[in-house]
């Protein structure tokens, strides 16, 4: 059984490296590169989904808030006014909007690192992203043919030729 898993991965192995010298590595890499965009546009739209949950819970949060001070003034009218069943009542919904007010802070808390952990994601992804593109860039213009790089070369070169054929012009009327 050994030789014949052996076997196989030594085929498998040698078909995969004849599939990678048949690709062409400028597919493979804009493959990578509208794969890399892809995951970048959706880590993009998780973070705003996140940053639009955690202001939805800033908002419950402020009304709870302001909820608590509003049971606390109605606490104080029930308690001058000596109605402890009215007051009972009060406390049941403050205490349970208190524990709703903390949960809610907590969620909101979890998810402000989850959006800190991800936007560092995001960068990350944008940089090596950007970097890809440029690599893909390079391999483009380097396959496009060798005259493009050489032709770079030649533009140096032959800024020079010209000075040369300038002094020679020069020193050719001189001398005429």
């Amino acid at each position: 059984m050994a030789l014949v898993t052996r076997l196989t991965r030594l085929f498998q192995a040698d078909f995969h490296a004849v599939l990678d010298r048949i690709e062409e590595p400028d597919l493979q890499l804009r493959q990578a590169v509208r794969e890399m965009q892809l995951a970048l546009d959706q880590d993009r739209q998780r973070l705003a989904l996140l940053e639009h949950e955690s202001s939805q819970l800033q908002e419950t949060g402020t009304a709870l808030e302001q909820a608590m001070r509003a049971y606390d003034e109605e606490l104080d009218i029930c308690l001058a006014a000596k109605k402890d069943d009215l007051a009972r009542d009060l406390l049941r919904r403050k205490l349970g909007d208190e524990k709703r007010l903390a949960s809610t802070r907590q969620q909101a808390q979890s998810i402000e690192l989850q959006c800190g952990r991800l936007q560092k994601q995001v960068e990350e992804q944008a940089q090596q992203l950007v970097s890809m593109k440029q690599k893909l860039e390079l391999l483009v213009n380097d396959n496009n043919g060798h005259g493009g790089s050489e032709h770079h070369a030649g533009d140096s070169i032959r800024n020079e030729e010209i000075e040369i054929a300038l002094l020679r012009e020069k020193q050719r009327r001189v001398k005429a």
